[in-house]
């Protein structure tokens, strides 16, 4: 099982970061390259404990369709979302928020799997991995850039 691990720094606090990273017109943001939008499920506005989104995107030339709930929860420390519906096998993504000093430490563990056997495992190797690697870098840049700058309040007000 492939896993893409991220830190990111972030001067702010701790809830707008959290708050941010769960999204769902941040996340359309962050991914104007896939034209990925909400089409299902909790739209805009902030994802929640037991709720679902369906995302509609077009990676490597395909139109897709992503379906994944936020199953569990703890602001602003933690929270994780699992693919119910999708292209993956799996697919789960965990988000850690700290506080140290003035920065808050922004952490991701995305865990997935592909299908199609051993073609999928050399798909992940060759390109998948930095692909989806490459989408969450430019989510959380994305993220910090609103936090430090009080774009924030455009988000969450």
């Amino acid at each position: 099982m492939p896993t893409i691990e991220l830190t990111t720094f972030i001067r702010s606090d701790i809830y707008v970061c959290f708050d941010l990273s769960r999204s769902i017109d941040l996340h359309v943001l962050s991914t104007t390259q896939t034209k990925e939008k909400a089409i299902a499920g909790r739209t805009n506005g902030l994802i929640n404990l037991n709720e679902f989104v369906t995302w509609e995107a077009i990676h490597f030339g395909i139109k897709q369709q992503l379906t994944s709930k936020i199953t569990e929860y703890n602001r602003p420390f933690y929270f994780r979302d699992e693919q119910q519906k999708g292209a993956f096998n799996s697919f789960l993504h965990n988000h850690y928020f700290e506080k140290k000093n003035d920065l808050v430490v922004m952490m991701d563990a995305l865990h997935y799997t592909s299908p199609f056997g051993l073609a999928g495992k050399i798909f992940n190797a060759l390109i998948l991995t930095g692909y989806l690697k490459k989408l969450l870098v430019k989510r959380n840049q994305l993220i910090k850039e609103f936090a430090e700058s009080g774009e924030w309040k455009k988000i969450l007000s």
